[in-house]
C-alpha cells in the first residue's frame, strides 16, 4: 500500500470548530482552520481577504493574528475592523519574513490563486512551525460529472466564477495536494475533507475516497525534523 492509497484515518482528524459567540456565521471551512490553531498562538494568514479569518481567530482563540493581502479592498475591509492587515503578493513577499516568525501560517482557500503554490507553501513552513491550508477540491465527483456530461468548465459554490472571469489559475485535487506534501517532505498532522454542507467526510476510508466526495480539503502541515 502506497503513501497515498492508505486511509485517511491515518491521520489524525479535527472536526470543524462548533460556532459559538464571534463567529459571526464564519464559513465553515474557517471554523475548521480555526480549531487547528491553538489558543494565544502567532498567526499570519496569507491572502487574508476582509479578514474573517483573522477576526474569528482573535475573537474565538485570543490569537496574535496578521494578515497579508493583495487586494486594496481586502486590506481596507480588514483594517476598518482594527485588524493587523499590510498589503502585499505573497507569490514574492513571504520571502521577506524571517524563520519561525509565526505558531500557524494559513493559506485558506488561495492556493489556486498563486502562481507559485509550491514555493509558497515551501515558505509558509519556514515562517511557521506549522501551516494550514484549505482549498477547493476539483476532483469531486460532481465537477468531474460536469466535465464529462456537459463539457464545460463548472460553476459552483466554491468555484463560483466563470473560467473567463476566475482568478484560479492553478487547480488542484485533494489527490494532487498529498502528493505534493510528501514531494515537499512535509507532515500532514491534521486533514479533513468536507462535503457539500460542510461536513467531514468519512476518515476510515482511503484518499480516493476524499477525491471524491470531498468537496474541500483542509490540511494542517508542520515540517520534518
Amino acid at each position: 500500500m502506497t503513501s497515498l492509497d492508505r486511509p485517511a484515518a491515518d491521520i489524525a482528524t479535527a472536526a470543524p470548530a462548533k460556532p459559538s459567540n464571534g463567529t459571526h456565521g464564519a464559513r465553515v471551512d474557517l471554523l475548521t482552520v480555526a480549531g487547528m490553531i491553538a489558543p494565544g498562538a502567532r498567526v499570519l494568514d496569507v491572502g487574508c481577504g476582509d479578514g474573517a479569518l483573522l477576526r474569528l481567530l482573535a475573537e474565538t482563540r485570543g490569537a496574535d493574528a496578521r494578515g497579508i493581502e493583495i487586494s486594496r479592498e481586502g486590506v481596507a475591509a480588514s483594517m476598518a475592523k482594527g485588524l493587523a492587515v499590510i498589503q502585499g503578493d505573497a507569490d514574492t513577499d513571504l520571502a521577506d519574513y524571517p524563520d519561525d516568525a509565526f505558531d500557524y501560517v494559513v493559506l485558506s482557500q488561495t492556493l489556486q490563486a498563486m502562481r507559485r503554490p509550491r514555493w509558497v507553501i515551501e515558505q509558509m513552513l519556514r515562517i511557521g512551525r506549522r501551516g494550514i491550508v484549505s482549498f477547493p477540491n476539483f476532483g469531486h465527483w460532481r465537477i468531474r460529472a460536469h466535465l464529462l456530461l456537459r463539457g464545460q468548465m463548472p460553476v459552483t459554490e466554491n468555484l463560483p466564477d466563470s473560467w473567463y472571469d476566475t482568478p484560479n489559475i492553478h487547480f488542484c485535487t485533494i489527490r494532487d495536494f498529498v502528493e505534493l506534501v510528501h514531494e515537499l517532505d512535509a507532515e500532514m498532522e491534521k486533514a479533513v475533507a468536507l462535503d457539500r454542507y460542510g461536513r467531514p467526510v468519512r476518515v476510515d476510508v482511503p484518499w480516493w475516497f476524499w477525491n471524491l466526495f470531498g468537496e474541500q480539503g483542509v490540511f494542517l502541515l508542520h515540517r520534518r525534523g
